[in-house]
Order: structure tokens, then C-alpha cells, then sequence
């Protein structure tokens, strides 16, 4: 069983608010446009895991093994960031959306 040290607590969201401030303050978008580009954000993430996945499976004959699977890590990192500045921007109160959805995925699964 993996065991993790760390949780996804008040100092992550902290920073994916200061996150979602920041993309706020850069973006020319409306609020509405603004929903939308985050949601499509992270299908641009899941192609880039996509991508490194397959250099670094040496699956692209054109390519070769381009990647790591280090590489995969940090778009698989940049997926999770992505979906969770999105969450904040569609409600205020991500963390407890978030907490709320992994506690019922993990009791319909665990127990």
C-alpha cells in the first residue's frame, strides 16, 4: 500500500488561490470566458501527459523517446493544478467540494 506524507490541505488551496488571483488579474477575459478557458485548460494539460507519456515510452518513431517519465509526473502535476484553479474558479468553496467528492469516492470504493 503507498502511504503518503503529505494532504492536500489549507496551504495547497492557499496557493491555488493565489494561483486563481493571478490568472484573474492577467486574464482580459470575462468571468464566463474565464470558467470556460480553465475547463479547457486541462484538456490541454491531459494531451501534454499524452505526449511525454508516449516519448517517454519511446512510442513515437518520429520522435524517439523524448520524454521522462519525470516529464509524465510533471504533467500529471500541472493536470491536477489545472483542475484544481478551474474548481476554485467555478466555486468559492473548492476545498470542501473537493474533500466532500474524495471522501464518497473513497467510501464507495474502500469499504
Amino acid at each position: 500500500m503507498t502511504t503518503l506524507n503529505t494532504d492536500v490541505g489549507e496551504g495547497t488551496w492557499a496557493t491555488i488561490a493565489r494561483l486563481k488571483e493571478w490568472l484573474d488579474a492577467k486574464d482580459n477575459a470575462t468571468p464566463q470566458q474565464a470558467r470556460l478557458l480553465r475547463l479547457l485548460k486541462i484538456q490541454e494539460e491531459v494531451g501534454e501527459v499524452a505526449q511525454a507519456a508516449m516519448g517517454a515510452a519511446n512510442a513515437n518513431p518520429r520522435k524517439g523517446a523524448s520524454h521522462t517519465w519525470q516529464d509524465v509526473e510533471h504533467e500529471l502535476c500541472d493536470v491536477m493544478l489545472s483542475s484544481m484553479v478551474a474548481l476554485l474558479t467555478l466555486n468559492p468553496d473548492a476545498a470542501k467540494v473537493f474533500q466532500e467528492r474524495l471522501d464518497a469516492v473513497a467510501e464507495r470504493s474502500l469499504t
